[in-house]
């Protein structure tokens, strides 16, 4: 399963420290301007390295476009996006080839495959993500010029909301060898109506798979969320008028089908389970033994999440649109 999407396919391929990352985009409209500058931008909000907030492992995280775009424009056919790693240091990963890290893919891999790749976690790495961002660039370039806008922001970090609060908490778990968790929130503003396909492909059904699909995210809330546990239908319905709606509980999503309204979604992210605090695991061979987790890491995962988030957001939205389109061929936004 590393492909994803109907009509816009995308496949991922690479590992943590291999020679590269990338991705390769199938059913990708002709025509459309699309440059290598315009997916770096993307690339660059997500690189590590930019801050002492996040890993100081250092990549350029630098794209090439192997095919599908000649003169700038997309040529219907397939896009490959190739992505350099050049920073890996995997001497640091040494000691994991017989133990397995609590909180990550490691065992998982292992029993499932009988062999893993024990270098930065490998394909279970959120390293893979930039190919996924790199591809969302694209889908967002196509959205935007239809009025389709996705945007993301880290609203808490370990139950703090005010920004400083936040950097502050993340540094502090960084300083004691921890880790801390935080909520990405996501707004999608002029989606039209009618995206999302009953009963099996409801739109907000792809959106939480998206979502969940990313590495480190817990929970999902749609609108809102969990707290529609604790309203009265009154309360939670969006009563309609000929101006529009009242309210958006839904989320911007009823019946598995985009209202028109503003689409609004909150991810909860676990802290980031490398760690340098000793904790109990095992080994390959099922001996008990400590380890304290070395190497670059970042102390709040959740901080890189945010454009990755908007990214999966794309994919589906550019795969909802064109799925759309089968059924109503000038689907665009009302005035």
């Amino acid at each position: 399963m590393n492909t994803f999407g109907r009509n816009f396919r995308v496949t991922t391929f690479g590992e943590s420290h291999g020679a590269a990352i990338g991705v390769v985009i199938d059913g990708c409209p002709p025509g459309f301007a699309i440059s290598e500058k315009e997916i770096q931008y993307y690339l660059d909000k997500r690189k590590p390295g930019q801050s002492d907030l996040v890993t100081p492992r250092k990549e350029a995280d630098a794209v090439q476009i192997l095919s599908g775009v000649f003169q700038g424009y997309t040529l219907g056919t397939p896009i490959c996006l190739l992505i350099q790693n050049t920073s890996m240091k995997s001497a640091d990963y040494d000691e994991l080839q017989e133990i397995f890290r609590p909180g990550h893919a490691d065992r998982g891999y292992f029993e499932k495959y009988g062999i893993r790749d024990h270098r930065g976690g490998g394909r279970s790495s959120g390293r893979e993500t930039a190919a996924r961002v790199a591809a969302g660039a694209i889908a967002r370039r196509y959205l935007e010029k239809e009025g389709i806008i996705i945007s993301g922001s880290l609203t808490s970090v370990h139950g703090e909301k005010v920004p400083e609060r936040m950097e502050q908490v993340i540094r502090d778990a960084r300083d004691q060898g921890e880790s801390v968790g935080g909520v990405v929130s996501l707004v999608v503003s002029g989606c039209p109506p009618g995206l999302g396909d009953p009963v099996f492909g409801k739109l907000d059904a792809l959106i939480a798979y998206a979502m969940m699909g990313i590495g480190g995210v817990k929970a999902v809330e749609i609108g809102s969320g969990v707290m529609a546990a604790s309203m009265t239908g009154s309360e939670h319905n969006d009563q309609m008028t000929s101006e529009g709606y009242l309210s958006n509980n839904a989320g911007g999503i009823l019946g598995g089908i985009s209202s028109g309204q503003d689409i609004l979604i909150r991810l909860s992210i676990k802290p980031t389970p490398s760690i340098r605090t000793l904790q109990q695991t095992v080994d390959t061979n099922g001996m008990e033994r400590k380890i304290s987790v070395k190497g670059r890491h970042d102390p709040c995962i959740a901080v890189r999440i945010v454009p990755v988030a908007e990214a999966m957001m794309a994919l589906v939205l550019m795969d909802a649109l064109l799925e759309q389109r089968k059924i109503i061929p000038d689907c665009r936004q009302e005035p």
